[in-house]
């Protein structure tokens, strides 16, 4: 049965874990978009080693869960000398994993621009960061704004999996709850509304900016 003082109880406590897990997303998400597009751009380059080796790390990221991931992190690294916060870690493992399948958002957008404008960029002659910065990224990024905050969304969510290696987010903190008082029902039932509440809003302001982006086009 649902005890509402119960929840009330836990409420607080959840809504810190919530806290943490934006925190995790937020910052996550800006290495994962800064990180993708680098990934994306030096791919585009085709410098023969360098592609290889970033096709590796694009595939390898993509190919292993990310708890392994998480898992190496938190109890390999440090045997081998590199050892930080859990909280650090999970945003690093998040970053680091997300920025794999955002590069590939990347190399799709950048792959849509039209070969006329490419040919224009050789024709003017412009150095290669200010044809990135100018022509080629302002005319890829739009069309792929949904899929990029989809997977912010989803970043959102599978921070969850970080409860593994002792980041207090917020379904650690439920698990915690449900642990110590032997009642599950409200802490993950208010867990999972959290989640859904944010994620809803989340994707409500992703749509809009979409919409923005394509009035301006």
């Amino acid at each position: 049965m649902w005890d509402p003082d119960f929840a009330a109880f836990v409420f607080p406590s959840l809504l810190r874990g919530l806290g943490v897990t934006v925190e995790i997303t937020l910052i996550g998400s800006a290495i994962a978009l800064v990180l993708g597009l680098i990934v994306a751009i030096l791919r585009n380059l085709r410098i023969p080693v360098l592609q290889q080796v970033l096709w590796f790390y694009v595939e390898f990221i993509r190919g292993t869960p990310v708890l392994v991931q998480a898992y190496f992190a938190f109890f390999v690294m440090p045997k081998l000398g590199v050892s930080i916060e859990p909280l650090q870690t999970g945003i690093l493992v998040m970053g680091i994993n997300y920025s794999a399948y955002m590069a590939e958002v990347y190399r799709a957008g950048i792959e849509s621009i039209p070969k006329g404008q490419w040919e224009a960029v050789r024709a003017l002659s412009l150095p290669a960061p200010r044809a990135w910065r100018r022509i080629i990224i302002p005319q890829a990024v739009p069309p792929i704004v949904p899929a990029l905050g989809n997977y912010v969304i989803q970043m959102f969510k599978d921070s969850a999996i970080l409860s593994a290696i002792t980041v207090t987010e917020m379904m650690s903190r439920a698990l915690s709850a449900g642990s110590s008082y032997y009642r599950y029902i409200e802490p993950l039932t208010i867990a999972g509304l959290l989640f859904l509440v944010v994620s809803y809003l989340s994707s409500i302001l992703v749509r809009r900016l979409e919409k923005r982006l394509v009035l301006n086009k």
